[in-house]
């Protein structure tokens, strides 16, 4: 063990010196390295840290710290002894640097199937909002108008949404490429409803609005339900931990007393 701390001490001294560099290590073979990325890593990215996060950064941080595991992981087979063989050694060194490197991918990924619950919840409201300035705007107007105060979770694809329109996009796309990002309830439907809002004649207008209006509704009413859902769920739960909690520690007592009795005889 010894001889394992002095190597691992020993490894990042030289890299602290600069006769071995992880980062340039990593840097000179990037494009290597990036064969490993995961296709959605940079959009889980966004999603939990916003649109001025440096993915390279991360991504090249991840690659290093799996490289030092691996390093540190093979000192430890040269100079420890055992009952494992080598190749069982070496593939337990695999497996742990294989999952440091997918730690990160990990939470990012966790983190955004939780969001997306949020997500489902806060979307009808923010729709809600939208329809509010609809009345009043075009469509591309009203989205534009609705960046500020949307939810923080909505700004970066309420934003290539514009991009795409200002940029003269008209077809749907742009408005599908926003529900794909937030794949929750009901997305895509509210998203196609949104572009055939904004094609509609004024005439027409009045009719798809109140479709429209019906539509998020529905949602809101689906949103409210699910919170209430969850909130008595969550009631139920602490009710079963305490009624649990209480049936255990009467069962204690009476164990106690009934061996207080059988010693007493």
């Amino acid at each position: 063990m010894e001889i394992v701390i002095i190597g691992v001490i020993m490894l990042f001294l030289f890299n602290y010196l600069g006769t071995i560099s992880f980062n340039t290590f990593v840097q000179d073979n990037k494009t290597l390295f990036a064969k490993l990325k995961e296709i959605d890593y940079d959009f889980l990215l966004t999603a939990k840290y916003g649109e001025k996060v440096d993915f390279d950064a991360r991504y090249q941080s991840r690659v290093k710290s799996a490289i030092i595991v691996f390093l540190i992981g093979i000192l430890v087979i040269i100079t420890t002894t055992g009952s494992l063989n080598f190749a069982i050694k070496l593939v337990l060194v695999f497996g742990v640097t294989y999952l440091v490197f997918k730690n990160d991918y990990t939470k990012v990924k966790n983190y955004y199937k939780y969001n997306l619950h949020d997500i489902n919840l806060k979307l009808p409201y923010y729709l809600k909002s939208l329809e509010i300035l609809i009345q009043h705007y075009t469509v591309p107007v009203a989205i534009v108008r609705s960046l500020d105060q949307s939810p923080e979770m909505f700004k970066a694809g309420l934003r290539d949404l514009i991009a795409s329109i200002d940029a003269g996009d008209a077809t749907i796309e742009p408005y599908m490429a926003f529900a794909r990002r937030y794949p929750v309830r009901d997305s895509m439907r509210m998203m196609r409803l949104l572009y055939r809002l904004g094609l509609g004649s004024q005439e027409r207008k009045q009719d798809q609005l109140i479709v429209f209006s019906r539509t998020v509704s529905n949602l809101q009413a689906k949103s409210r339900e699910t919170k209430y859902k969850e909130r008595l769920e969550k009631m139920e739960k602490k009710t079963m931990t305490m009624l649990t909690s209480t049936g255990a520690g009467v069962m204690v007592i009476l164990l106690l007393s009934i061996l207080q009795m059988f010693t007493g005889i």
